[in-house]
């Protein structure tokens, strides 16, 4: 979603890193600069103006002309006026130590929040409780059905009652939460193509029923500035106290994403990152804005490894790197470990510097998905033993696995450098270069020519 902000910003402050002193005019030149990047993002213009007062007042103090890269002194300023515009700090559950902890999830139609339901329910019970969905929107007809569908694929009961009253819905729930021993209730209430007074009331009547410690709202981060008046609509007729920002992974512009928090004054407490169930996540506004600013998000990748890395399997695999003992059995299990991490894109833009280093690099989760497929085409013998793979074999493994013989070749030739490198490592030799990974390429200017 941040792409085009991030290449922007690294344009912006490539410049600034290159002067040795910066003028006021520089300052203001590169103000102009954020400025059109946050508005072209769709962020809310009284943010962004604020953002940029702040940024300004600061830029031309005199720490900054003290200083000895006053290039990398503005881009830490940006860098902390935007945490501060994102919230400063995460604000997670408030759990009091009532039971059950209710949260009443609200929102538009369409903005995800029943999907977004069954992702937080799944966050909470790997923190250790015990949650129970409840189906309180009665109004679209395929809710039910989609809540039970989530709760069954990640064993999380689900409360409905398909001809009955929201509110009675939520009070035998509560009930039934007591008597079961769920320690924390999510309700899924109804949404409106609009916020309207029907809506209102039923919340309000769902609401005076459950007693919620949190009402959270969903927002669709790709519908831009709506989201925004979106939030500020809940705000008017609900005590909100936190936000969820939902297809956080999508193509827009992520304007509503910096804005919303300053707008409502709510937190944004979640985000959900993409389509998979576990691919949601506590809102850090430090890593968000080093993300949104092309500096990486390192302590969130190293989260996302320690959640999917197997430890036994990786001190296994290191005393196999360190032997050069690995073969493609060991190659695909790596790939199938990166590829539970989530896109590789995502995982990529994590790195610091990433969106510079890798701006001429096409990077395909597809191409990783054509790699594994070769792999899974050849025989245990020829996996462990990769010279036994001969012309017939190739065509073989080819038509196997959908794609040609000159791919077959190619990932066996880049996985021998692979070996080569390894066995480089192990001896303690330096290495000249390092083999490109699958799934990544050089991009071409002219798009006419054949691959």
């Amino acid at each position: 979603m941040f792409d085009s902000l991030s290449d922007r910003f690294t344009g912006i402050f490539s410049s600034l890193r290159g002067k040795g002193r910066l003028s006021e005019a520089d300052v203001d030149k590169a103000l102009r600069e954020v400025r059109l990047a946050l508005l072209e993002a769709d962020v809310n213009v009284s943010v962004a103006k604020n953002l940029l007062a702040r940024i300004k007042e600061r830029a031309l103090g005199a720490a900054v002309h003290a200083s000895l890269t006053p290039g990398q002194q503005v881009i830490k300023i940006v860098h902390e006026e935007l945490i501060t515009t994102l919230g400063a700090t995460e604000v997670g559950l408030k759990f009091t130590g009532k039971e059950p902890f209710t949260i009443l999830m609200v929102g538009l139609q369409g903005s995800g929040k029943t999907t977004t339901s069954g992702k937080l329910a799944k966050y909470l019970r790997a923190q250790g409780k015990n949650p129970l969905l409840v189906a309180a929107d009665l109004a679209r007809p395929a809710a039910i059905d989609q809540l039970e569908t989530l709760g069954a694929s990640i064993g999380i009961r689900v409360y409905s009652e398909r001809k009955s009253k929201p509110g009675k819905v939520v009070k035998a729930a509560m009930k039934e939460a007591v008597r079961a021993g769920h320690d924390v209730v999510i309700v899924d209430t109804a949404g409106r193509l609009a916020v309207d007074k029907a809506l209102m009331d039923e919340l309000a009547d769902i609401r005076k029923i459950s007693d919620p410690d949190e009402v959270l709202l969903v927002v669709d981060a790709m519908t831009g500035q709506d989201a925004v008046n979106v939030a500020q609509g809940f705000l008017e007729y609900t005590d909100l106290t936190g936000i969820i920002l939902s297809k956080l992974d999508g193509d827009s512009r992520g304007g509503a994403a910096i804005s919303v928090r300053e707008v409502t004054g709510r937190p944004i407490k979640f985000a959900a990152v993409g389509e998979s169930l576990t691919d949601f996540e506590v809102f850090y506004p430090e890593r968000m804005a080093s993300r949104i600013l092309g500096m990486g998000d390192v302590l969130t990748l190293i989260e996302k490894a320690e959640e999917t890395w197997d430890l036994e399997e990786a001190e296994e695999m290191a005393a196999k790197l360190r032997k050069a003992e690995f073969d493609l059995e060991d190659f695909l299990a790596q790939f199938q470990q990166i590829r539970r991490m989530g896109p590789l894109q995502g995982l990529l833009a994590m790195l610091p510097g990433a969106n510079e280093a890798l701006r001429d690099v096409e990077i395909s989760d597809k191409d990783l998905g054509r790699v594994e497929a070769i792999i899974r085409s050849m025989t245990p013998e020829e996996r462990h033993s990769p010279r036994l793979i001969d012309g017939s074999r190739k065509r073989r493994i080819a038509r196997g696995s959908g794609t040609s013989p000159q791919q077959v070749n190619a990932l066996l030739k880049q996985f021998g450098e692979t070996q080569k490198m390894m066995k480089m490592l192990a001896a303690g030799k330096s290495i000249p270069g390092l083999p490109g990974m699958p799934g990544m390429r050089p991009q071409r200017k002219n798009k006419s020519r054949k691959r």
